[in-house]
């Protein structure tokens, strides 16, 4: 089977495309969320980062490991919000470099490291483990839920939106409905209930999941309107065949979500452990 999450592109793919991806869609690297329908899709960027940090019951003053932060978006709105301390990690050096200009516009501290998410180093536990749309492209899925529970304080949650499959695919709609949406943005597609085993697997606790497939449909009903602009695809030919099959696969995208083939949800899960009780 081909392998679509391959590192060295995801790299080159983010470093040649994250400035136009802001020049596009905005601040977040990510979905929208509709709770209404009538948000702008700036609105509905930061309704899907406030909705995820609800579900976690973000306190004031959280330490929070933001993996695959983009360039910056969430991290900023927790580090504002929440006046948490935050750290983003990114393998892209041009998202890290972008997160650390939007974080100096705005007049947040919030910390940016270029560390590959498959290789975490860091010494410092955290209250969140947080992603958006990141673990699709990772390789080893598994080692990374134990890492993030082991980064994790005593009653500390991971918090998760990311992309799927549908359970039990038949092969023709996994090769005609997910294949072009993998091959396109560079992602490997699991189901929830992979997730799910895997992070239980790892000693965590999942107290929530959600299907938020039905109000973020509409980001790529606007995607495609976007990318009618013919100049894009000129900079798309120019940069190189995996840039126009990224394009390309937005209609696989709605397509995806049309049929329910595609999935976009959200894991929260928590520690187990309590934390110590001081000696007297």
């Amino acid at each position: 089977m081909s392998v679509f999450n391959d590192k060295r592109k995801i790299v080159k793919h983010y470093d040649a495309v994250s400035p136009y991806y802001r020049s596009l869609w905005g601040e977040h690297l990510h979905h929208g969320y509709w709770p209404t329908g009538s948000e702008s899709k700036e609105e509905a960027q930061v309704a899907l980062t406030a909705h995820l940090a609800e579900a976690t019951g973000i306190q004031s003053g959280a330490v929070i490991l933001d993996v695959g932060c983009g360039f910056g978006g969430s991290s900023i709105y927790l580090a504002r919000r929440y006046q948490a301390a935050v750290t983003g990690i990114t393998i892209s050096p041009v998202q890290a470099a972008m997160a650390r200009e939007a974080a100096d516009r705005a007049n947040v501290t919030v910390r940016f490291l270029v560390m590959d998410a498959d290789n975490i180093t860091l010494a410092e536990k955290f209250d969140v483990v947080w992603s958006i749309e990141a673990i699709s492209h990772f390789t080893n899925r598994r080692a990374f839920f134990v890492r993030a529970a082991e980064l994790l304080k005593p009653g500390g949650t991971l918090a998760l939106i990311d992309w799927f499959k549908q359970q039990d695919l038949s092969p023709a709609r996994y090769r005609s409905q997910i294949v072009p949406i993998q091959r396109g943005m560079l992602v490997e597609l699991d189901t929830m209930a992979d997730y799910t085993e895997l992070i239980r697997a790892s000693g965590l606790e999942i107290v929530a999941t959600s299907d938020l497939s039905a109000s973020c449909a509409r980001t790529w009903d606007i995607c495609l309107d976007l990318i009618k602009n013919r100049s894009l695809w000129q900079l798309a030919i120019d940069r190189g065949a995996e840039f126009v099959t990224f394009l390309r696969s937005f209609s696989a995208m709605r397509k995806g979500f049309a049929s329910g083939s595609f999935v976009y949800g959200m894991i929260v899960a928590r520690s187990n452990e309590s934390p110590a009780i001081p000696q007297q």
